[in-house]
């Protein structure tokens, strides 16, 4: 397991653009959150121990703040043949079994994972009304084996600050996970684990 931090994507990035299969086989894509208040992408899967640690406060989230106007997705792009625990069947089994109700997509090329620069799983980009990143940091202090309950305090702070229509504070604690398993031969550029906490 390498720990891997955020790349920290520059805020007011625009949200590159998507359209993925769900769990439920529909296609969806950015597009379909236009006229949202606030649009949330999670880089996720089912089996980093980091994602299986905070499962249930994503449900949470999803269920408290897609309500309010809140727009999310969560997007596995771990390479399957190497980790079959995130193939997209087994995905629709993880969304059932932790109460998911946004939607959990397959990047199955890479591609949107490397629009997004993202890097772990978790690895959180939070956009606003204009689809402009405002937050890409961690859901809280928690980690696997640190003691420090799970509440989603950042995220959710970022969450409540957008919905008030406020700015949301430039400074931000990176998120970290296990680095995305990239196919091999194809990780990109910007990601390079050596180093990281």
């Amino acid at each position: 397991m390498v720990k891997t931090a955020s790349t920290m994507l520059p805020l007011g990035t625009k949200a590159p653009d998507f359209s993925l299969v769900n769990v439920d086989g529909r296609t969806v894509s950015l597009a379909d959150f236009d006229g949202s208040q606030a649009l949330l992408v999670i880089f996720m899967c089912n089996h980093c121990p980091f994602v299986k640690h905070v499962a249930a406060e994503l449900a949470r989230i999803g269920y408290e703040y897609q309500p309010r106007g809140v727009a999310m997705v969560g997007i596995s792009s771990n390479d399957v043949s190497g980790y079959p625990a995130d193939s997209p069947e087994q995905m629709v089994h993880e969304a059932e079994l932790q109460g998911y109700s946004f939607a959990y997509l397959y990047d199955e090329t890479q591609e949107v994972a490397t629009a997004y620069k993202a890097a772990c799983t978790p690895d959180f980009f939070l956009f606003d009304g204009q689809q402009k990143l405002v937050y890409r940091g961690q859901l809280d202090a928690s980690r696997p084996g640190n003691e420090i309950p799970v509440t989603g305090a950042d995220l959710r702070r970022a969450l409540d600050t957008v919905l008030a229509g406020k700015p949301v504070p430039a400074e931000q604690t990176p998120s970290i996970g296990c680095n995305i398993k990239w196919k091999k031969g194809c990780e990109p550029d910007y990601f390079n684990p050596a180093g990281t906490a």
